[in-house]
């Protein structure tokens, strides 16, 4: 049996899965979710979100496609791992994930796959204007770990901002990267001043550190009114984890462990410190949280 089931959990609470189903909505996520789909509503181009690693953008990425996909008009396109070696590259994912027939959109193209940059362009271009004009859908293009952006995608990226109507970008872009693609962006002013929407992620406080395990708890199928977690448990686990999601799942998964492997039924100070030395003597933490 599932060590989850034992403490009477439907499926696991605390995955590290960027599941949007346990996704708690932060004060910080739900605004940045929220403003995102009001300018991918209003068709205003580009929308940046920074935060450090483990501030939960990917999941915050994965919510924002569900949102999307569950209206009819918007066609989405989600890039992972933006690393691409050339412009040439780049446009061809785009080409392929879109399902962009280069025949039908490029007037040059000889249907043998030996496409020029500029094609390519041609068929994008089209390809937007057929979706979004004709038949008025909202093209979005979502980009995860985004400052591993080259410059060269990013200047790509500019030009294609660049396909618009005297109304509103064809294309619909939201990038969400660390903090270094702050310094990326900052030295390509013509890409900077086209930024409709930015938002900086920032790390939970003890209250909504608390929040999300008990949303989480409650979203795994936990019925029991015993609390698992004890308030001086969850203020612990906000010190070791700096409130980064992230690391506050990690925590909380290794604490239900070992409530099952020591047979006990509540999480308290004194397993957490155990925890918290155990990587303090194996040189994974360098200092107890006091």
């Amino acid at each position: 049996m599932s060590y989850y089931r034992i403490l009477g959990f439907d499926t696991e609470p605390f995955s590290t899965s960027p599941d949007p189903e346990f996704f708690y909505l932060t004060r910080d996520h739900e605004a940045a979710l929220t403003n995102v789909l009001i300018e991918l509503r209003l068709r205003r181009g580009l929308s940046v979100i920074l935060g450090d690693v483990g501030t939960g953008k990917t999941t915050l990425s994965r919510k924002l496609i569900r949102c999307l996909k569950e209206r009819g008009d918007f066609i989405v396109n989600f890039v992972l791992d933006p690393c691409f070696e050339n412009e040439h590259l780049f446009l061809s994912s785009l080409i392929r994930n879109f399902e962009v027939n280069v025949d039908q959109y490029c007037s040059s193209s000889d249907g043998l796959g030996k496409t020029t940059v500029l094609d390519l362009k041609e068929a994008l271009e089209k390809f937007l204007y057929q979706k979004c004009i004709i038949e008025n859908r909202t093209v979005t293009l979502i980009v995860d770990e985004a400052q591993k952006l080259t410059e060269s995608t990013i200047e790509m990226l500019r030009v294609i901002l660049n396909y618009e109507t005297n109304e509103n970008k064809l294309l619909q872009l939201v990038l969400l990267g660390q903090l270094e693609l702050h310094s990326k962006i900052m030295k390509i002013p013509n890409f900077l001043d086209r930024i409709s929407f930015k938002y900086v992620l920032n790390p939970l406080g003890v209250s909504e550190t608390r929040d999300m395990i008990n949303f989480r708890i409650k979203k795994a199928g936990y019925k029991s009114n015993a609390y698992l977690f004890l308030d001086d448990a969850i203020q612990l686990i906000h010190k070791v984890s700096k409130g980064y999601p992230r690391k506050i799942t990690l925590w909380c998964h290794r604490a239900l462990k070992a409530l099952v492997m020591r047979r006990k039924w509540v999480v308290d100070e004194g397993l957490m410190r155990d925890l918290i030395n155990e990587d303090v003597q194996e040189g994974w933490l360098t200092q107890i949280p006091h």
